[in-house]
C-alpha cells in the first residue's frame, strides 16, 4: 500500500482538527504504509504541535503530492500569511483557512494527484461566516467531482447508516423525500457494498420516515406513497432492499445486526443510533463519488481545543478506511478486467476452433 498517496484537509484552525492530524500521523504513525499529505499551514501546525508538547515533529514542506515521502509528516501550505487563532471559536479566518485548505486539495483530488481524500471536522458557522456556498463538505465535494448524487454513509466496523437528505432542517424532510431520490440512494448504498466493501449481495434496510413507518398510513402517508414503492422498485432491479422499518424499534430490538447497509430518510434518526454504538470508532464515507473520501466521525469538538485531550481514534479509522477503500476497488477493478478479458478468449477459442489443450487453461465463468 505505500504507492497510495492520501490528502489530509486541516479543518477548521480553531478546533481539535490539526491536534487529531498530528495525533495520528506523527506520534501514532498511522500512516506509515502509504504517504499523507497535509494540506494547510506549517505555521499553524506549529502552534497546534506545541498545545500536545511534541518537539519532535518535523514537518516536511512540499508543493505538490508527488513530491510526498513515506514516513514524513508532509504539508502543502495553502496560504502565507500570518492569521489569528481562537481556540474554541468560529470565525471568519477559521473558515477561511479551511476553504483554502478544501479547495487545494480537491483541486488535487480531481486530478488524481491523490489517491484518497480525508477531511478534518469544520465548523459550518465559520464557513458561512468565510462565504463558503456549501452546507458542508459532503455538499462541496459531489458537486466539484461532477457526480449526480452522492451518499452519506457512517461506517463502523459492524454498522453502515446511510442517510437519504443530509444536513437539511426537519422541517423540509419531508417535501425532499422522494420516491426517485430514495431508489438513487439504494442504488448508491448497494454498489458501495459490493465494490467499496467487497459484500457480493448486500442486504439492505430502508427505515420510515414517520412514526412507526407511518401505521400503515395513519400517522402519515409518506411511508405508503413514497418509501416502500422505493423499496419494491429497488427489488425489481435485483437489490436486497428491505421496509420501511420503524426506526426506533429497529435499533432497540437489534434488528440492524441482520443487515449489511440501513438507509435512514434524515441526519439524527440515522447518525443518533449510530453515534451511540459506535462514537469515536466511526467514520464518514461519501459514497457514490469516483474518488474516496472519508472523516472522522465528530465535529470541531471547540469545547476541547487547545487542551491536548482530542482522540485522534476515528481520525485513524477515517485513514484506514480510505486506504482500504482504495486497495478493495483496485481489487475490485481488475478482478473485473480479468474476468471480461477471460470471456474475450473465451469466445475467440470458440470461434478458433482451437484445441483442447488451449481452452482447458481458460477458466469457465
Amino acid at each position: 500500500m505505500s504507492n497510495i498517496t492520501i490528502g489530509i484537509t486541516c479543518g477548521d484552525i480553531n478546533g481539535i482538527g490539526l491536534e487529531i492530524i498530528l495525533k495520528a500521523i506523527a506520534i501514532q504513525k498511522a500512516g506509515h504504509r502509504y504517504k499523507t499529505v497535509v494540506y494547510g499551514n506549517t505555521k499553524v501546525a506549529a502552534y497546534h504541535k506545541n498545545i500536545i508538547s511534541q518537539d519532535n515533529i518535523q514537518f516536511h514542506t512540499i508543493n505538490a503530492p508527488a513530491e510526498a515521502e513515506l514516513g514524513r509528516v508532509n504539508f502543502i501550505n495553502c496560504w502565507n500569511d500570518n492569521v489569528n487563532i481562537t481556540l474554541g471559536k468560529p470565525s471568519d479566518v477559521s473558515g477561511q483557512c479551511a476553504r483554502l485548505a478544501l479547495e487545494r486539495a480537491v483541486k488535487d483530488f480531481k486530478s488524481g494527484a491523490i489517491d484518497a481524500l480525508v477531511t478534518a471536522p469544520i465548523n459550518k458557522k465559520a464557513m458561512q461566516m468565510a462565504e463558503f456556498p456549501f452546507i458542508g463538505h459532503t455538499e462541496f465535494i459531489t458537486s466539484e467531482m461532477g457526480a449526480k448524487d452522492s451518499l452519506m454513509l457512517m461506517v463502523s466496523d459492524n454498522l453502515r447508516v446511510g442517510v437519504a437528505t443530509n444536513h437539511l432542517p426537519v422541517k423540509e424532510v419531508a417535501a425532499a423525500i422522494t420516491k426517485e431520490k430514495l431508489v438513487r440512494k439504494i442504488q448508491i448504498m448497494n454498489e458501495t457494498l459490493k465494490v467499496d466493501f467487497g459484500i457480493d449481495k448486500p442486504v439492505i434496510a430502508v427505515l420510515g420516515l414517520n412514526p412507526h413507518a407511518g401505521d400503515e398510513g395513519a400517522i402519515g402517508k409518506e411511508d405508503e406513497t413514497i418509501v416502500r414503492p422505493a423499496v419494491e422498485d429497488a427489488k425489481n432491479k435485483g437489490i436486497l432492499a428491505f421496509g420501511p422499518f420503524p426506526a426506533d424499534g429497529f435499533f432497540g430490538s437489534g434488528q440492524f445486526n441482520k443487515f449489511d447497509g440501513i438507509l435512514a430518510m434524515y441526519h439524527d434518526q440515522g447518525l443518533v443510533p449510530f453515534k451511540v454504538l459506535a462514537f469515536g470508532e466511526g467514520v464518514n464515507y461519501t459514497a457514490g463519488l469516483a474518488s474516496v473520501r472519508t472523516s472522522p466521525d465528530h465535529g470541531t469538538a471547540y469545547d476541547i481545543a487547545g487542551k491536548g485531550e482530542a482522540d485522534p481514534s476515528s481520525f485513524i479509522k477515517a485513514l484506514y478506511l480510505a486506504a482500504d477503500i482504495v486497495k478493495n476497488r483496485n481489487e475490485y477493478l481488475d478482478m473485473r478486467s480479468n474476468s471480461l478479458e477471460r470471456r474475450k478468449q473465451k469466445a475467440l477459442t470458440d470461434e478458433t476452433g482451437a484445441d483442447e489443450e488451449i481452452v482447458a487453461v481458460i477458466p469457465e465463468e
